[in-house]
């Protein structure tokens, strides 16, 4: 599969070898930079004013626009700064925002995780409650249910997580 995991544009004009080769160094660079840039702004407390959090967003949407003019949206390297990017976006409070990256993410997560991964299970419990909470039950509910058939797989059909789940269904 790493041939999906690494996936490059269908262009006109295919990048060259070495224009993916440098990409991919700046995709690694840029996931350590932003790494770095999480552990400080936490450290240093500007987590709890959003000014530390907007940063480390911009980060996020300034590299995924320069990794995708050669990657796929279902390249690995976009996929972790998309995940990082809802990360963010869910700790300020951007419940749209969250739901548009979760979006992008689930469809190759999907694809590159084993049908029962728990990392496939979680993005759609995420996308469940964003839905629910920016109030679409319908994709909602949808979402949940594709979360509780992996983790009934996953870890037993008696879980208590599962309960939980389905109790959350029920109130809403």
């Amino acid at each position: 599969q790493d041939k999906e995991k690494l996936e490059i544009r269908k262009l006109n004009d295919p990048p060259s070898a070495e224009t993916v080769r440098d990409m991919v160094k700046y995709a690694r660079n840029v996931i350590e930079e932003f790494r770095r840039a999480k552990h400080y702004k936490y450290i240093l407390c500007l987590s709890h004013d959003s000014t530390g959090s907007i940063e480390l967003l911009e980060i996020c949407e300034l590299s995924l626009d320069k990794m995708g003019a050669v990657f796929e949206d279902s390249n690995v390297y976009m996929l972790h700064m998309m995940y990082q990017a809802m990360g963010v976006c869910l700790y300020v409070q951007d419940w749209e925002g969250a739901l548009r990256y979760g979006q992008k993410i689930i469809r190759p997560y999907s694809k590159h995780y084993p049908s029962y991964s728990l990392n496939v299970a979680s993005m759609w419990l995420k996308l469940g409650r964003l839905y629910m909470a920016l109030e679409n039950r319908a994709a909602g509910v949808k979402a949940l249910k594709r979360a509780i058939a992996i983790m009934e797989v996953a870890h037993g059909k008696d879980h208590p997580y599962i309960s939980e789940i389905k109790k959350e269904l029920e109130d809403h």
